[in-house]
């Protein structure tokens, strides 16, 4: 399957009329300047860019691989940036150039190992030593549902936690320790589990994790 070219077909088809829920705690941006450099990576339509905006961070640039969320970002949040992620993962920024970058439920649309740490790694290029790289995701989920759907298609896409929703999105869910693992390259300073509802509005555990980039 070629991951790339088939979720930005759903990001810009189905996935236009999602809205997602993953909360930011802004308290785990507490050590950031007023000036520091914000990365929201997949930011869909701009809904975190505009809750930094809010909070006072005036640099913000958002980037996404589904050019109809980012003519919505735009419209939705002017006061900050937004770019189409062209070559994916890689980002239009010079290395080191980061103080803070949002990972929001993006490894979950981005099933393939490799395609995560080629993900992770972009991010930990540009983000300064000492960064903050703040991730949302989902691990696997414990309920009749989600298992019950990680084994009907383990057989068909080769990992359990690999699954397509009924509109046709391929997601995964991690084993926390794959996290970890994926974040090697950032001391993990906090982490929590929080509820959230899912973007086809079912509820769910996501984890989230703020790392501090490596010198």
């Amino acid at each position: 399957m070629d991951t790339h070219s088939a979720g930005t077909d759903y990001w810009n088809k189905a996935g236009t009329a999602k809205t997602f829920g993953h909360p930011l705690d802004l308290a785990w941006l507490g050590s950031l300047g007023p000036d520091a450099a914000v990365v929201d990576y997949g930011c869909g339509y701009g809904r975190l860019a505009g809750a930094l905006l809010a909070a006072g961070y005036p640099d913000i640039e958002g980037f996404d691989v589904s050019a109809p969320l980012i003519e919505r970002a735009r419209r939705e949040q002017p006061g900050a940036r937004f770019a189409v992620l062209d070559d994916p993962p890689r980002l239009a920024r010079a290395d080191a150039s980061v103080d803070a970058l949002l990972l929001f439920a993006v490894l979950t649309c981005a099933p393939d190992s490799d395609a995560q740490r080629g993900i992770v790694g972009e991010i930990r290029r540009v983000v300064k030593p000492g960064g903050l790289l703040y991730l949302s995701d989902y691990c696997l989920q414990s309920d009749a549902r989600n298992v019950t759907r990680y084994g009907e298609h383990e057989a068909r896409f080769g990992r359990y936690g690999v699954f397509e929703t009924g509109d046709g999105a391929v997601c995964r869910h991690h084993e926390r320790e794959w996290l970890h693992d994926l974040l090697s390259g950032f001391e993990v300073v906090r982490e929590r589990d929080v509820p959230v509802e899912t973007m086809n509005g079912n509820p769910a555990v996501a984890t989230q994790l703020l790392g501090r980039c490596r010198p």
